[in-house]
């Protein structure tokens, strides 16, 4: 498909003083949202299949939809922002989180919920695309403190997202949940529109359509066997077979992106140590963050006759995690001026090495709900240095044209560790249980001893991320300190690096 003249500026219009101002609260608020998005049916998630009459494994698809979308159509939209435009990519991934949002308001069945919580799934592009506006338009000297605000916004999305919808499923109709998130949707759309100015004239080209089916068979096929292994069986054919055939296409798919003259990934510039760490740290800490949605809701419910659980209920705990996701965004700042300061490699390493003490903190189990309450925290603060380096980092190793595409196919990366964590978290807890008797029905939950397995098993892959920090490539350059490239490397683009 030749490129037409998109209609964009060929420099990227500054916006006027109040709309530069709001810029960046604007696109850390869209942020916010996508990450709310998949915190909402969490809660609801028990109580679905008696409100919607379905069985309990349909019901799961309202999260596994989400998952796919957003894993097919975030490296996706990455790539269309840098050719036809990161504005206009951002307002379609909006209205389709709006369209989402108002199937879901208005769902009486599961098979509704599931394509409203897929058309959600596939706005999880925002998050690349707006740290690439971000590159375009906010000055150097402010671009770092941009980014980690930016990415920060994912963790106050789901910290908020958890007591929000708890509390309203709780006192309200489900539905209530989904007619919020469509009115937050549409305030994003509208404020994009009014402050995010439009992007530089894009390049265009031909879209690598046959590479994007191919990846959409890949991630299909790989996250359908991480997260649905557990019930299909980890030795069953269907399991097998899926990770079997996601393994033949990704051969071939890589084949193809090699020869493609316009590649949707650049596996070239992947394979590279910059980004290939990165990205490789990027998987470890979406496992070791998921982790913590998964450890410490059940801690914070579980009787206190189990002798580590604290009793709270749904609303309850959801309130005690949510100070997590606040840290993350008042210490964004501070994390910026860490990779300015001392670098976006020793930030990266400096955020690891705060979550694995976070988690390892965790694994005696005391302290109550002061104690689970102060390890979210710790490890809400790694997230934050951790999220302020990596874009920094991608920036440093990218074109400006490429910065959405390289910061989508880090996010996958992050999506696919939140994924394998779900899938090793559930069953490391439901392989280690006993029966509290002191429980109403004497009803099987999690050992302690399972509990402990789970916080090292996030520590340690928090501490394979420091590991990696470690052999990525010193920066010392202003490129690595929160400065775009010089515009010498830029121009070289990916394949010249």
């Amino acid at each position: 498909m030749a490129h037409t003249d998109t209609g964009e500026p060929a420099v990227a219009s500054p916006p006027k003083s109040t709309s530069r101002r709001a810029l960046v609260p604007v696109l850390a608020s869209c942020g916010t949202s996508v990450s709310l998005m998949n915190t909402l049916p969490i809660p609801m998630l028990p109580h679905l299949p008696d409100l919607l009459g379905t069985s309990a494994t349909s019901a799961s698809w309202v999260v596994t939809a989400t998952l796919l979308a957003a894993a097919v159509c975030t490296p996706i939209s990455g790539r269309l922002g840098d050719m036809y435009g990161k504005r206009r990519v951002t307002l379609c991934c909006l209205s389709l989180m709006v369209g989402g949002s108002l199937l879901c308001s208005v769902a009486d069945s599961v098979t509704v919920l599931v394509i409203g919580r897929a058309l959600q799934g596939c706005a999880a592009g925002i998050l690349p695309l707006g740290l690439s506006i971000m590159r375009d338009v906010v000055p150097p000297e402010r671009l770092g403190r941009a980014l980690a605000l930016m990415s920060s916004s994912v963790g106050l999305g789901g910290a908020a997202g958890f007591p929000l919808s708890a509390l309203m499923t709780q006192h309200l109709d489900w539905h209530a949940v989904y007619w919020t998130a469509t009115a937050l949707s549409l305030a994003n759309l509208l404020l994009v529109r009014l402050v995010v100015p439009a992007s530089p004239k894009a390049p265009g080209g031909k879209f690598d359509l046959p590479g994007a089916l191919g990846l959409t068979v890949v991630l299909t096929l790989l996250l359908l066997g991480i997260s649905r292994g557990a019930e299909w069986g980890w030795a069953s054919l269907t399991t097998v077979g899926a990770f079997c055939a996601a393994a033949v296409t990704a051969c071939a798919w890589a084949l193809h992106q090699l020869r493609c003259p316009a590649p949707l990934v650049d596996l070239r510039a992947s394979a590279g140590r910059p980004l290939l760490t990165t990205n490789a740290a990027s998987l470890l800490v979406g496992f070791s963050m998921f982790a913590m949605s998964m450890i410490l809701p059940q801690l914070l419910q579980l009787p206190r006759a189990t002798g580590y659980g604290s009793g709270l209920s749904m609303v309850g705990a959801g309130l005690c995690l949510a100070p997590a996701g606040v840290v993350m965004m008042l210490f964004s700042p501070l994390s910026a001026r860490s990779c300015a300061r001392w670098g976006a490699t020793s930030t990266l390493a400096a955020g690891a090495a705060v979550i694995g003490f976070g988690y390892a903190a965790g694994v005696p189990l005391r302290g109550g709900v002061w104690g689970i309450g102060l390890v979210s925290v710790v490890i809400g603060m790694g997230l934050a240095l951790v999220f302020a380096a990596m874009p920094v980092l991608i920036v440093a190793s990218v074109p400006p044209d490429h910065t959405a595409a390289a910061n989508g196919l880090n996010t996958l990366m992050r999506s696919i560790g939140m994924t394998v964590s779900s899938a090793v978290m559930t069953e490391i807890l439901v392989n280690a249980t006993h029966t509290a008797t002191a429980a109403p029905g004497t009803a099987p939950v999690p050992s302690a001893l399972g509990f402990r397995i789970a916080f090292a098993a996030a520590a340690l892959a928090a501490a394979a991320a420091v590991g990696l920090a470690a052999t990525h490539p010193d920066r010392r350059s202003g490129t690595s300190r929160g400065a775009p490239p010089p515009r010498g490397a830029a121009a070289r683009g990916p394949r010249g690096r």
